[in-house]
């Protein structure tokens, strides 16, 4: 019998309201429950409490005081082994993976935004009603949570062996699309809602499974002789995807046993169209990242995250890794399932690297720090952040790519033997950054720990162009786009350039260029003969500038008029990977 058990229903669809009762079989005499502040996966305080509203708490119908001790718990004097009956809404209008919404066609929530914690209880067993309402009789339910007793629909009761196991599993609500298909014979269930009627089903579903089979027999395979013996390998019987089609978004929150996936509805295939779009693409590398995640950080895990504290920041050094390795492996096991050629895989390799080499923040922090910061930094970022940080994800994507590189230049040993060792060595459970280095070493004869340190604990540049030169590739520097030739973030809008970030160093920063300006316009020519011209896009300087190296731009800020002087610098480079043999193909590259 479950200690803690919730019911929830969509108490009002148009107010954004969800009705949650709990009942605490045997509370304390002084029962302490408390929401999360953050949610697994996403380094962000992020104050659920601020949307719970009416908590009300009664012993045999007898309401009971409540004494809020701080943001986000509340204490409540019980009497005697009475079951103690709380309830309370949340409003919940966040249309994104990490927290909960609700409206007339949709319910989605995370259990961190919606359940209670009920301290001292966490370890027991707990199980979730969901309740079919009215409003809500035609709706269906997907989740990861263990099914007790539920309808056809899904709505029922489904139970957890903790408040982990609980918190850890997503909630999908209403008339979405959804598929089953067996990857090496593991159920897997992919809900798609919000998608237009040109949506190709099928497709995703058979690039989903691809994704899924290549990663099963990535972790799994090796010795075996069949694929069928990964039923019993795999972390999970089963797992669902849950994606939220909509007009303009990105991201993706990793669980246990599902993910919860956010994207744009003109990236999902369409019926008729055999291309693979940039966005279809995106899509699917999504995908695959958050897959990868069910064992890169949801099993094998930072030590810090042993058993997560969610009542404030959960720090650890090693995002770079978790996040970082898996966004290496999430592009390359996208290549090695046929999804994309060789072309497209070099193109997402050169956009990492570009986005490392063209961020000022590289050569202030290093990328263990980055990760502490992800806090304060990453997920709050703002128009300094490319000169203040950099990103644990591309930059640790790029760690990847160096230690797999030179792993397969001087080793008979690959980063997936690496990858597998650790899974084997840390039994699917907590590591730290010497169980890494204790891999490397057992797997190659000799100490990674020089590299490790200079690739993650310093701000100097990886080696990534050299070492690609065994594998028959260059990295060619090419003429950059005009915004990263002057050290610029920009938007075009309203018949202006607006200017978003001002990049450390650059020749926009040396004229005096700041970030929230609008760039009106520019004078050319010297001072007798100088003319002034409109822009109201950034590629309008391309014809202007011409061979002028220095000219006027004229920009509003504050609604105040400026003119500052900038000197265009010279052709500032790009970074492309090449085939140093013209006889030789990219496709040739052994990682792949």
């Amino acid at each position: 019998m479950a200690v803690v058990h919730y019911c929830i229903e969509a108490a009002d669809l148009h107010a954004h309201l969800w009705r949650v009762k709990m009942t605490i079989e045997l509370p304390a005499a002084t029962q302490i429950l408390s929401l999360p502040v953050w949610i697994p996966g996403s380094y962000m305080v992020r104050e659920f409490s601020k949307h719970l509203q009416r908590l009300e708490c009664r012993q045999s119908q007898r309401k009971l005081q409540i004494q809020q001790r701080d943001k986000a718990s509340w204490e409540v004097e019980c009497e005697g082994p009475v079951a103690l009956e709380v309830s309370y809404e949340v409003y919940a209008l966040d249309n994104s993976v990490r927290s909960a919404w609700l409206d007339s066609s949709r319910g989605f929530f995370n259990p961190t935004s919606l359940c209670l914690m009920a301290q001292d209880l966490t370890n027991e067993p707990h199980t979730l009603e969901i309740r079919k309402q009215p409003t809500t009789q035609h709706w269906r339910v997907a989740t990861g949570l263990s099914s007790v007793k539920t309808d056809k629909q899904g709505f029922g009761l489904y139970s957890a062996p903790d408040y982990d196991a609980l918190a850890d599993c997503p909630i999908e609500m209403g008339e979405f699309w959804s598929g089953e298909f067996l990857a090496c014979g593991v159920k897997h269930r992919l809900v798609v809602a919000g998608a237009l009627p040109s949506f190709d089903s099928a497709r995703l579903l058979k690039d989903t499974q691809k994704i899924c089979e290549i990663q099963l027999q990535f972790w799994h395979q090796e010795g075996l002789s069949s694929t069928k013996s990964l039923v019993s390998k795999a972390p999970f019987s089963s797992y669902v995807f849950l994606l939220n089609a909509v007009d303009d978004s990105y991201g993706g929150l990793e669980h246990r046993n599902s993910t919860a996936l956010i994207a744009s509805r003109k990236d999902l295939p369409r019926q008729g169209d055999t291309k693979t779009s940039e966005g279809y693409t995106t899509l699917l590398g999504l995908i695959s990242h958050e897959y990868f995640h069910t064992w890169n950080v949801k099993r094998l895990r930072p030590v810090e995250f042993t058993r997560y504290d969610y009542t404030q920041e959960n720090y650890t050094q090693l995002l770079w890794f978790f996040e970082g390795f898996t966004s290496y492996y999430d592009d390359v096991l996208l290549r090695r399932s046929g999804l994309i050629d060789d072309v497209g895989y070099f193109k997402l390799l050169t956009k990492t690297m570009n986005q490392v080499f063209q961020t000022p923040g590289r050569l202030v922090q290093s990328v263990a720090q980055a990760s502490m910061d992800a806090w304060v930094k990453y997920y709050r970022q703002d128009e300094n952040t490319p000169n203040a940080t950099v990103s644990y994800y591309t930059k640790g994507a790029l760690i990847a790519a160096c230690l797999d590189l030179s792993l397969r230049h001087n080793t008979p040993v690959t980063l997936d033997h690496i990858m597998r060792g650790l899974w084997v060595r840390c039994k699917a459970g907590p590591m730290t950054e010497e169980d890494l280095l204790a891999v490397l070493l057992e797997k190659t004869g000799r100490s990674w720990r020089k590299e490790i340190k200079s690739w993650v604990h310093t701000t100097k540049d990886l080696p990534i162009k050299a070492l690609l030169i065994p594998q028959q590739l260059q990295v060619l520097e090419e003429p950059a786009q005009i915004a990263q030739c002057l050290g610029l973030r920009t938007v075009d809008s309203n018949g202006a350039v607006h200017i978003k970030v001002v990049l450390r160093g650059g020749a926009a920063e040396a004229a005096g260029f700041c970030a929230g300006d609008e760039w009106l316009g520019v004078e050319v020519g010297d001072r007798a003969q100088a003319s002034a011209w409109r822009i109201t896009k950034i590629e309008d300087l391309q014809s202007l500038w011409a061979d002028q190296r220095k000219m006027t731009a004229i920009v509003a800020r504050d609604k105040r008029l400026m003119r500052l002087a900038l000197t265009v610098p010279p052709t500032t480079n790009t970074l492309r990977i090449h085939s140093a043999n013209r006889k030789t193909s990219p496709s040739q590259a052994p990682w792949l």
